[in-house]
């Protein structure tokens, strides 16, 4: 079997969870303009509400789902109770990157003084192996790749086809003139901070799948290729997001055919520095331009 040929089945596993992580992520700043740097320990929390609901005689769909929600409402009270708190009083993107910074060093840490520094892991059996071309899948693995895809399509359908979705671009595109034609910015904005919770929440429940172990941690790690692949895809843009999971998730597992597994992150990191030199507004630039994330 070729080497390259299984990291590249490796790199869809990873890119469909930095999907569903990276469009949650830039689809709330796309909305409140706030980057929210918590957004990895989020994820660690929904994977331990998770990893508690099974410890409880849940089945693992169910815990998934109790994990989702835990994201959507870690998401909305850090909205309410803390950023919106600043926000108010004027408080701009650099000074929001701060409060956001601190929010996730009291989440990780607050969670290690809860459920302590071990590591812990879902209940999953590798079960019946699957191979497609050169890359063989366990049946959790392809069970992430099904998530992925279903959460894509129905954030699609969000967007385009409902109501809410319709209001949610117009407010990412210029919230004071949806404001002035009779939207309710502030209930789209708490929808907004709902489904990126509910996205955080889902794509931590997929990482911990994937892994053997995680701990609190785990999420904060993985929050930079997040932010690589969303501001590769053009940050505030949900389909730009898809595309630079992708990219993102196929070159750090590549990576490993020539560097060692532990420089994964680097690899991302790197990538995310290339983008900022050369092509800071991302491949799909317009929210990046209005948002002044980029010159």
């Amino acid at each position: 079997m070729s080497i390259v040929g299984s990291s590249i089945g490796f790199g869809l596993i990873t890119a469909s969870i930095l999907a569903i992580a990276a469009v949650g992520f830039t689809l709330q700043f796309g909305v409140t303009n706030i980057l929210n740097l918590a957004y990895g320990d989020i994820m660690t929390a929904a994977a331990f509400a998770a990893y508690f609901a099974t410890k409880g005689g849940a089945p693992l769909w169910l815990a998934a789902v109790a994990g989702s929600l835990a994201g959507a409402v870690l998401s909305v009270l850090l909205n309410r109770f803390v950023y919106s708190w600043f926000a108010r009083r004027g408080a701009k993107l650099f000074a929001m990157i701060m409060v956001t910074l601190g929010a996730s060093l009291v989440v990780q840490n607050g969670m290690t003084a809860v459920f302590g520094p071990d590591f812990v892991s879902l209940p999953t059996s590798a079960g019946t192996t699957y191979q497609v071309g050169p890359a063989i899948f366990t049946g959790p693995q392809l069970a992430i790749v099904a998530l992925a895809l279903l959460a894509m399509a129905g954030v699609h359908s969000l967007l385009r086809y409902t109501r809410l979705g319709q209001a949610m671009r117009a407010t990412a595109t210029n919230p004071d003139l949806a404001r002035s034609c009779g939207m309710a910015t502030n209930r789209i904005i708490d929808a907004a901070w709902l489904l990126s919770g509910l996205l955080c929440g889902l794509a931590g429940v997929a990482l911990a799948l994937n892994l053997s172990t995680f701990t609190t941690g785990t999420g904060g790690t993985f929050l930079i290729p997040v932010i690589a692949a969303a501001v590769l895809g053009g940050i505030g843009q949900p389909y730009g997001a898809m595309l630079g999971a992708l990219v993102i998730g196929l070159a750090t597992e590549v990576s490993v055919t020539v560097v060692s597994p532990s420089y994964k992150t680097v690899v991302a990191f790197a990538i995310l520095i290339v983008v900022l030199l050369f092509r800071p507004q991302g491949i799909l630039s317009e929210v990046a331009m209005a948002k002044e994330i980029a010159t």
